[in-house]
């Protein structure tokens, strides 16, 4: 079940060929930002696929979220509206920010009746006799069910709209005694109007709200990490609280992760297969030498395309190393055959002939 603060406008794009002369993503972006608004409502633009794939996986729907747990409806709702105004406003974060919105979650509507228990005892009566009549009154009890060949159907039972359709008609509902009277549920329970949440996030047994930021200009690491500072000066979020941050930066998180393990170890065992093929501690490191050199070329490949580094980019990195290493065992291998040639003709009398191998 969406909340009622869940609204989508799916857009369809026209062909790049049909484009203003000019016109890239971030600027097609930012106009629509700009036009397309809906009062007390951002706007978090994503692709619809991704945007199915991130609520499934981490249940935020944009590129970042904050969620902050905790016990008391009102102090998490509280706390996220400040964090919203604060990524707005801070130089740090407020450039870098195209959108950020803080759940609400109060703005339901409801419709209680407080049972009066006294009243109901004086009646013979419970409290699940009363919501029991309410159940069928309002909204229909299951009574019976029609089989149609391959079909069922069940039938439910109810009041007629014009007994249930506004409070005063309510308050009519005939409650049916153990000794046959009908009392009706004006005398046995109050009935008001009220406000409170419409929906309530429970993770890890604790209650929590939600809130979307939407980043531009920015990796989202550089990003948390002015927020992050900017919630513990001034965000305030009282003790017995806690936050956490999804989204994409947790699938950053993981595999930075496993990166700082893998990479390491994959260094490990090259230099230990380099040891065994040539048998020289040497040999082998400086072979792994030529590795970060050999990477300068593909880093200003990135720099000049103004791609970013990326989980990606870093398995790209790792399998360049390897073609690496392996370049430079070949290198290493013909350096040997070659040095190894000229002793055996007596060409090695002076260093100077180094060079020309």
């Amino acid at each position: 079940m969406a909340p009622l603060s869940m609204v989508e406008a799916v857009i369809t794009l026209k062909p790049r060929t049909q484009w203003r002369d000019g016109l890239d993503w971030d600027q097609l972006l930012a106009e629509m930002d700009e036009r397309v608004r809906f009062p007390g409502m951002p706007n978090i633009w994503w692709m619809p696929i991704q945007t199915r794939t991130e609520m499934l996986a981490t249940g935020i729907r944009s590129s970042l979220g904050i969620k902050i747990f905790g016990d008391e409806v009102g102090v998490l709702e509280a706390a996220a509206v400040r964090i919203e105004r604060l990524l707005q406003v801070d130089p740090r974060t407020g450039p870098f920010t195209r959108s950020v919105f803080a759940e609400r979650l109060g703005g339901g509507y409801f419709f209680d009746f407080d049972i009066d228990r006294f009243q109901i005892a004086r009646y013979g009566l419970t409290v699940g006799d009363v919501e029991d009549t309410l159940e069928a009154a309002i909204g229909g009890v299951e009574v019976t069910r029609t089989i149609e060949k391959r079909a069922r159907y069940g039938v439910n039972l109810r009041y007629a709209r014009d007994f249930r359709d506004d409070p005063e008609a309510l308050k009519r509902v005939l409650v049916s005694t153990p000794n046959g009277a009908q009392v009706p549920l004006s005398q046995l329970a109050a009935i008001e109007f009220r406000t409170g949440p419409p929906m309530l996030r429970n993770e890890d047994g604790e209650l929590v709200a939600f809130v979307f930021v939407d980043v531009r200009d920015i990796g989202i690491p550089g990003y948390v990490d002015a927020a992050r500072r900017i919630v513990s000066e001034k965000a305030g979020v009282p003790p017995g609280y806690r936050m956490e941050w999804a989204g994409q930066f947790r699938h950053f998180e993981r595999a930075k992760a496993s990166l700082q393990l893998l990479i390491p170890a994959t260094l490990a065992i090259v230099f230990f297969m380099l040891y065994v093929s040539r048998r020289s501690v040497v040999e082998a490191g400086v072979i792994l030498l030529t590795i970060p050199f050999s990477l300068i070329g593909a880093v200003w490949v990135l720099y000049f395309l103004d791609y970013n580094f990326s989980v990606a980019v870093w398995v790209g990195m790792i399998a360049l190393a390897g073609l690496d290493a392996e370049m430079g065992v070949l290198m290493m291998l013909y350096l040997q055959l070659s040095y190894q040639a000229r002793v055996a003709q007596n060409r090695m009398n002076t260093p100077a002939v180094l060079a020309l191998i």
